[in-house]
């Protein structure tokens, strides 16, 4: 398996070169000293532990897995004793507001620590992320009491949390959701239900794990508008604020998973539990969305961390691995072979990785910057983040996910019969990332929220805002990225037209188009930040003819001319329409089903 290395480089021309944080941080309030010096210290610190500590782990977390007992579950050789110097370094509390025992740094600083953590190790990463989403939803819409018990403890990294949706006949639609709250005399709830797929449900890591659940009251209404959100902790605090009484909850059994195998995916089972209300009756729905979209963008996150496995360890292997000779010619006379580098095709495949990789990056630190702003800017600020993060959080969360996984399962192409092997790291890679594309919403599910929440609901007012956006960004791009840019946003324009008129008279239209729309609009995204890389790194040549703006350069010239292309056959089937998806009846796939 090969050696992670941390990034860095390319990390620090995103943030510094290409969207400036240093200007960004400046204009918050509360982040003016986040300089680069410092941002550059922590990620530096953050990168000797990812490399170092937990990127060790991963394959021992992937061979072993978890262990399930009676008494609870066990996490692989070494995740604990990592755990714990990670909350020793105090990584846990980073962006955590000062008044819960955080650093208050803003949340880009998270993002830019996450992406390494995950990279280095996707499943021991999920452990400490789901606390996230677990603090930032007391944060929002917890009370000041269960804030003044959970939160010092979360931040601290004592206790975990976890984020408890799906049921066995409940998935993406929580409709038929079933899990029950009657109300206590004392103002708490038993919860009564069962959850499948929670990640970090159960583990040796913490002494306490707080699960944060969706669960219907008595005379609730039917469907969404009926949930409720409680916290239901393992160990229900005593009177000194530690974990005192057991609760009510358990682990009833490990699920059996394609990959991320050093995450314990549990089946939870709440057995009158006591739980506390979490903002009010029947709004719970509302209230995840906090944790939820927070998800989302960290689901993202994994696209792009296995891209960037799959971009090491082939670009490694390429660079090493002796096969064939060159079409024009012996490279290596002195040798038997040639490297596999010399090869267009293997060119070809390490590209796409890379444009994907170094792609997906601009996207989510720009979204980062958004996150940034949502809680420390000013109210034009925040009006105009929130709505950029509206639109391309599903394209994100849809595009990045499915685009790491192509690149993953390029990086086994690149090692051939070596590829597949175990020892090799790149069949896990791809074990690994196929979770990405479907949990916190399918790429189906995204795509039908980008169209139907976001581009239609307004006329695509919105929408036209950001393609304007781009628009005026092309004004100051080098011509060859800025031609094909300014033909391809009047397409997607006029795509987004035709779908809603389509739409209008028939539903299907939006569904049938919905997922090649988002994966369309994830292209775009790409060109545009792609577009903007290769103009500054053809800058920076005229300054310094250094192999890093060399590589951006070729690669900005290889997305443009052998990537964006797929928008063509996206846009093809756009306007196929809904026909071809409705020749066969109900009836007849329910009888196809028993042939």
């Amino acid at each position: 398996m090969p050696d992670y290395k941390a990034p860095l480089r390319d990390l620090d021309f995103v943030t510094n070169e290409l969207w400036n944080f240093d200007e960004h941080y400046q204009s918050l309030n509360g982040a003016e000293e986040v300089d680069a010096e410092l941002r550059g210290a922590i990620l530096g610190e953050a990168a000797k532990f990812a490399e170092q500590v937990i990127a060790p782990l991963r394959r021992v977390g992937d061979e072993e897995g978890c262990t399930w007992s009676e008494e609870g579950v066990t996490t692989p050789t070494g995740f604990k004793e990592a755990y714990k110097q990670y909350i020793e370094g105090g990584w846990t509390g980073l962006s955590v507001p000062e008044e819960f025992g955080g650093q208050a740094l803003p949340a880009s600083m998270g993002f830019m620590v996450s992406e390494l953590m995950g990279e280095a190790n996707h499943a021991w990463t999920m452990y400490p992320g789901l606390s996230a989403g677990c603090r930032e939803t007391l944060m929002a819409h917890g009370t000041a009491d269960q804030q003044q018990s959970y939160l010092p403890k979360l931040v601290s990294g004592e206790w975990s949390g976890t984020m408890c949706l799906t049921e066995p006949q409940c998935g993406s639609d929580l409709s038929f959701l079933r899990t029950k709250a009657e109300p206590d005399s004392d103002g708490s709830y038993s919860v009564t239900g069962t959850k499948i797929f929670i990640s970090s449900g159960e583990h040796d890591m913490t002494n306490n794990i707080l699960h944060i659940v969706l669960a219907r009251v008595p005379g609730a209404p039917a469907g969404n508008k009926g949930i409720s959100l409680f916290l239901v902790p393992k160990f229900i605090p005593n009177e000194q604020g530690e974990a005192g009484e057991r609760n009510a909850v358990n682990c009833g059994s490990l699920e059996h998973k394609m990959g991320i195998h050093g995450n314990a995916t549990c089946v939870m089972n709440f057995d009158g539990a006591k739980g506390y209300l979490i903002g009010k009756e029947n709004e719970g729905l509302m209230c995840m969305f906090t944790f939820m979209n927070g998800a989302r963008l960290g689901t993202a996150a994994q696209g792009l961390n296995h891209a960037e496995v799959a971009l090491q360890g082939a670009l490694a292997y390429a660079v090493e691995r002796e096969a064939g000779r060159a079409l024009t010619g012996v490279k290596s006379p002195d040798r038997p072979a040639d490297k596999l580098i010399v090869h267009p095709d293997v060119r070809k495949m390490i590209l796409t990785i890379r444009s994907f990789s170094e792609g997906h990056r601009a996207f989510l630190y720009l979204l980062a910057q958004q996150a940034d702003k949502t809680h420390l800017g000013n109210e034009q600020q925040k009006q105009e983040a929130e709505e950029m993060m509206a639109l391309l959080t599903p394209i994100a969360k849809g595009f990045m996910t499915e685009t790491g996984l192509e690149a993953a399962n390029i990086g086994v192409q690149v090692y051939g019969g070596h590829g597949f092997i175990r020892e090799w790291g790149m069949e896990q890679n791809v074990r690994d990332a196929r979770i990405s594309t479907l949990y916190e919403g399918t790429t189906g599910i995204q795509s039908l929220d980008l169209l139907g929440r976001k581009v239609m609901k307004d006329g695509g007012a919105m929408f036209g805002r950001f393609v304007a956006k781009v628009a005026a960004d092309t004004q100051t791009m080098d011509l060859a990225y800025a031609a094909p840019l300014q033909r391809k946003l009047k397409e997607w324009g006029e795509l987004a037209t035709w779908i809603g008129q389509k739409g209008t008279s028939n539903p299907d239209e939006v569904g049938a188009a919905s997922v090649d729309f988002l994966m369309y609009s994830g292209y775009m995204v790409n060109a545009w930040v792609w577009g903007l890389m290769g103009t500054l790194a053809k800058a920076k040549l005229e300054e310094n003819d250094d192999v890093f703006y060399r590589a951006k350069v070729a690669t900005a010239d290889f997305y443009f001319s052998k990537i964006m292309p797929r928008t063509e056959a996206h846009k093809v089937s756009i306007e196929a329409g809904a026909e071809s998806l409705l020749g066969l009846s109900d009836s007849d796939f329910e009888a196809l089903a028993v042939l």
